[in-house]
């Protein structure tokens, strides 16, 4: 059984996927948001799996040496500042306000005597090409630093839906083998085999055999020594992908010692696929979820294809597009990504709308929770809306790919 500690736990996503192995045990746990008074979401990982080795505490504030050895640590750190819902212009990458926890998993690695022996970590994929101004800095930075500490790491950007779970979201899964373990030392033998063969995510998620001239490779800091320094680190942040108008991470790669082979996988995938139908609740659902009809008319011109002309701050004019969205979703097809801002009856043009007989309606706390892997009502508790249930879906991950991450570790 191998020890976890969950950082930035939420609603507890990394724990149902690992422990329904029964290899993993969640010793440790931290869950805190500094944006609100009230913990919810702490709240919740608590009624569900006990105050017991819980911390409701900044993490910035915890002292490493009050969080327990482990075997594995995971997290799926705070992703805003990489993510599709924030502008380019906007998005602060590791310098923005949520960026900047990485380095909370930086600190414990670094000051940990015993350190894990495996990383798993989860993010959006914009993290391979943040910042807009220097592609691929920050995943750059984070590689850097875990090859510092003695890691090997491989990572996979990963669509649930390509893989039969009933949501097409995507998302950049990041393993790091110490160089204690065996995984460290078979990557080591044969990086390439690693990557579409060996893998713990190529065992979990098949992908169609690599074309060897089709793999990039690259090193973080051009240097003959394979160590990666402090000053090296602080190099990459100043220069890596200064230029460069694509990063050079591609959705999935390996890194080693200074040096990065990455490409272009294609996912090959042969089993059962789930759609949005297979979720939907049998019971009758209660009437605020059905579209208001006075409403429709609102909710079918944001869902439409636009063409807008705005002008900035600065006088300039420019046409603002948008393209039309398949309305009412299809049962028949995998759901679209869960946002944050899902719940409450207002219309929007993200929001999930679904048809049954003839009545539209939008989904409902546990069809959410059912699309990312989680137990009907996990989140249902007193002094819990459904707009905030929705929102923890929202920022929750797909409990069964982390499942089969674990499976194969």
């Amino acid at each position: 059984m191998l020890k976890v500690v969950e950082l930035f736990a939420g609603v507890g996503g990394f724990r149902i996927g690992l422990e329904k192995t029964d290899k993993f045990k969640v010793i440790w746990s931290n869950q805190w948001e500094p944006s609100t008074k009230t913990q919810h979401a702490s709240m919740v990982y608590e009624n569900q799996f006990g105050k017991k080795g819980h911390s409701n505490e900044n993490i910035e504030e915890v002292e490493t040496k009050k969080i327990p050895d482990c075997d594995l640590l995971v997290g799926g750190f705070p992703c805003q500042d990489y993510s599709v819902a924030t502008t380019l212009k906007n998005s602060k990458g590791l310098e923005g306000k949520k960026g900047v926890l990485w380095w909370s998993i930086n600190r414990i690695i670094r000051e940990k005597k015993n350190k894990p022996k495996y990383l798993i970590l989860e993010n959006v994929d914009r993290l391979l090409k943040s910042p807009s101004n220097q592609r691929g800095r920050d995943f750059a930075v984070m590689l850097s630093c875990l090859n510092r500490h003695g890691y090997a790491i491989e990572w996979r950007v990963i669509n649930a839906a390509e893989y039969g779970f009933p949501q097409r979201r995507r998302r950049v899964f990041i393993i790091a083998y110490h160089n204690s373990t065996k995984q460290y030392k078979k990557l080591k033998e044969n990086p390439h085999d690693w990557i579409d063969i060996n893998g713990t995510n190529a065992k979990a998620f098949p992908i169609n055999e690599i074309n060897i001239e089709d793999l990039k490779e690259f090193k973080l800091i051009n240097k003959k020594s394979s160590n990666i320094t402090i000053k090296d680190i602080k190099s990459i942040s100043k220069n890596f992908g200064i230029s460069n108008k694509l990063s050079l991470f591609l959705n999935t790669g390996i890194c080693l010692d200074n040096k990065v082979i990455t490409y272009k996988s294609i996912p090959n995938y042969s089993g059962n696929y789930k759609k949005l139908g297979d979720i939907i609740e049998k019971r009758r659902v209660d009437k605020s979820f059905y579209v208001d009809e006075k409403d429709r008319e609102k909710w079918d011109n944001l869902k439409d294809s636009k063409k807008i002309e705005r002008i900035t701050k600065d006088g300039f004019k420019y046409n603002f597009s948008e393209g039309k969205m398949i309305f009412p979703d299809k049962l028949e097809n995998p759901s679209r990504t869960i946002i944050t801002g899902e719940g409450g009856p207002s219309p929007s043009r993200f929001k999930h709308v679904i048809e049954i007989n003839g009545k539209r309606r939008r989904l409902t706390p546990i069809e959410l929770e059912r699309l990312n892997g989680f137990p009907d009502d996990h989140t249902k508790l007193e002094g819990i809306t459904d707009t905030k249930r929705a929102f923890f879906m929202g920022n929750a991950l797909v409990c069964g790919v982390v499942e089969k991450i674990g499976i194969n570790l």
